[in-house]
């Protein structure tokens, strides 16, 4: 699975990081200091169990140039979802699927709004991670998990690749039974 992860921090870094160490294929989207010490030195991921580095990382700040998206991941904060989604539009081909990572229903209907929503699914997650320095994602431990799922609570294909590449990374994933009523 190719992923892509739009805002490579706390949250999109840690979940991201996962799936490249677990082999997946993961575009990071990053901006100015984090951007140029993802590309130079890879992506430091340090929790308590110990550090991993990820090495070489595919690191851009324009989505544009990134081609072959199966799933972005949306990690920025709440009220930059509108202007991400504006952003990610070129990289959304006919069988992407956007995933946000923000806990509540708006990413989800701001998402849909720009991207359609038949390439959205409703997703949140819990991780308490943060950028500790550019190209350094810290991860405290306790909780990390992901939910996500269909708008309609229909199993999909692409909810269970998914579900099968984070089961594969180690992370706590859910499909909950009605995603919406999880938000």
């Amino acid at each position: 699975m190719r992923a892509v992860v739009y805002g490579t921090g706390g949250a999109g870094g840690y979940f991201g990081a996962q799936l490249a160490l677990s082999g997946e294929q993961v575009v990071f989207v990053a901006r100015g200091e984090h951007l140029k010490a993802l590309r130079a030195n890879g992506l430091r991921l340090e929790t308590p169990k110990g550090e991993a580095v990820i090495r070489p990382v595919e690191a851009t700040d324009d989505p544009a140039t990134v081609t072959g998206a199966d799933v972005v991941l949306v990690g920025v904060k709440a009220w930059q979802v509108r202007d991400a989604a504006q952003a990610l539009r070129p990289l959304v081909g006919a069988g992407t699927f956007v995933v946000p990572l923000q806990n509540g229903v708006e990413a989800v209907s701001e998402l849909s709004t720009i991207v359609g929503a038949e390439h959205v699914l409703g997703g949140m997650c819990g991780t308490l991670s943060w950028v500790a320095g550019p190209g350094i994602i810290r991860n405290a431990g306790g909780a990390n998990f992901i939910k996500f799922g269909e708008l309609d609570n229909r199993r999909s294909e692409r909810v269970e690749r998914l579900q099968d590449a984070f089961a594969k990374a180690a992370v706590a994933v859910e499909v909950p039974p009605n995603i919406i009523k999880a938000l």
